[in-house]
């Protein structure tokens, strides 16, 4: 069983509570000028998670169907969509469950690289280009490796309620690596890792290429930076599939 099938369950809604969906509708805001897409357009979120993105697409005008492959976090997904305005689906990244064609393809929040082997993550890459239509659109949002490294901190350790969550850090072997132990009174510990494997630009510029996707941009982050291979926190690529 790969980590990510155990990682993301209910434990993961506490853990990760702190990201708002304020947050996300800001980003999203951005995205849209990235995108150049009208309203109501077909747009996937791949790994869409407990929805904070999609349903900001969805705000925004946009008729939006998230992938993800966790049935605890869609369902926390279908319960924030009380009206109903996106559709959830169960499903691998690497065989995604819908055909499409669509307008937009976005992976967002480092929701790649979760495999051991290029040839795996790189079927992503394939699956995006699959669903898009001709001239789509994409968005891939991962970490800036250099960054990380650079600004990585070892170990923290916070409460969240009555828990003690306790993450520890690490880069080896080409991937960025996090150990979650949760303690909880009353109960035995309970432990879990997270781990990304390391790829920086040009890499994804062969992994691309390969799947006829063009990148028309890149940046740093949310604020529209350019991409610093140093100093940026974010490695973000927008493109198009070509013709």
């Amino acid at each position: 069983m790969g980590w990510y099938e155990e990682s993301f369950g209910s434990d993961y809604l506490i853990v990760y509570k702190h990201r708002d969906t304020a947050g996300a509708y800001d980003e999203v805001k951005t995205m849209i000028g990235w995108l150049g897409l009208p309203a109501g357009a077909e747009v996937l979120d791949l790994c869409c998670g407990m929805g904070r993105h999609s349903m900001a697409l969805a705000d925004f005008g946009y008729s939006v169907t998230g992938v993800d492959l966790s049935e605890v976090l869609l369902a926390e997904a279908r319960k924030r969509d009380e009206d109903g305005r996106v559709e959830w689906l169960q499903g691998d990244m690497r065989s995604i469950p819908a055909d499409g064609p669509f307008d937009a393809v976005v992976n967002l929040f480092t929701s790649f690289g979760y495999f051991a082997s290029d040839a795996e993550n790189e079927k992503v890459i394939r699956e995006i280009a699959r669903v898009l239509k001709p001239e789509g659109r994409f968005i891939v949002d991962f970490l800036n490796a250099p960054y990380v490294e650079a600004h990585l901190v070892p170990q923290t350790v916070r409460r969240e309620g009555g828990w003690l969550i306790e993450e520890r850090r690490t880069v080896e072997e080409g991937f960025i690596s996090k150990s979650i132990a949760i303690r909880e009174p009353g109960k035995p510990e309970r432990q879990y890792t997270e781990q990304v494997k390391c790829y920086g630009l040009d890499h994804f510029k062969a992994m691309m290429t390969g799947a006829k996707l063009r990148i028309d941009g890149v940046f740093g982050g949310y604020d529209g930076r350019s991409y610093e291979r140093k100093s940026s926190p974010r490695l973000i690529l927008t493109g198009t599939k070509e013709g």
